[in-house]
């Protein structure tokens, strides 16, 4: 367990890097970038090239998920979102990325693994999309269920834990998940009702948010594979 502690500490003096792709586009980026803010982890970005065919497929969703994000840590080198989160809490476990309740842990990873290994039929109507706004938009029947599903499971974190975030008064990796589909059913105008709506709020007015957004609107590149025709 020493070994560890040491291990945990100078992992935390280490410089990181951290791998990522469009803020405006890029879900998987978006949400291994919170989960480094969240951590308190002093970290520099490095942008991939989109003109890169591999990055280009990625954000497409046509490769696996393998370039972005990608976190360097000293010696440490991971990718995944979900083992970028399981890294982060083991090094800063005063951070909090999960709750201390082994219940509510639980459900946490329950809640952020469905994220994570789901919703495909989301991602491909509602791709993620900062600087677009929607007013009508039809969802097709297969992404419909994704949708409710989504909302199901907010209304049963915020109900059992009391909000604002998912699990309580401070964001968890779950956040970090569940955030690019804040920005999704708010750029596609996804009704909702007054509690997920103010989640979402509370989503997009986080401070992490706000600086992520901030910089995806001042990104010139725009894909055209990933803007929605009407």
């Amino acid at each position: 367990m020493q070994g560890a502690a040491n291990y945990g500490s100078e992992g935390a003096m280490s410089q990181a890097t951290l791998t990522i792709s469009s803020k405006n586009y890029s879900s998987w980026s978006l949400r291994g970038w919170l989960l480094c803010k969240m951590a308190g982890l002093d970290f520099v970005e490095a942008p991939v090239d989109l003109s890169d065919a591999s990055a280009r497929q990625e954000l497409l969703l046509l490769s696996p998920s393998v370039l972005v994000p990608r976190l360097t840590h000293g010696a440490v080198q991971v990718w995944d979102t979900l083992a970028i989160a399981q890294y982060l809490a083991e090094v800063f476990p005063e951070a909090g990325l999960y709750p201390a309740d082994i219940v509510a842990r639980s459900h946490c990873r329950a809640v952020s693994g469905e994220m994570h290994s789901g919703f495909y039929n989301l991602r491909s109507a509602l791709p993620m999309n900062l600087k677009a706004k929607h007013e009508r938009f039809k969802i097709f029947s297969g992404a419909r269920p994704d949708v409710e599903r989504v909302k199901a499971i907010w209304h049963e974190c915020l109900d059992t834990y009391g909000g604002p975030f998912l699990f309580g008064e401070h964001p968890t990796v779950a956040d970090a998940m569940y955030a690019p589909v804040c920005t999704r059913f708010r750029t596609y105008s996804v009704a909702l009702d007054d509690k997920l709506e103010a989640y979402v709020d509370t989503i997009l007015d986080w401070a992490p948010m706000r600086e992520w957004t901030e910089a995806a609107l001042a990104e010139p590149e725009e894909i055209e594979e990933l803007e929605v025709e009407f």
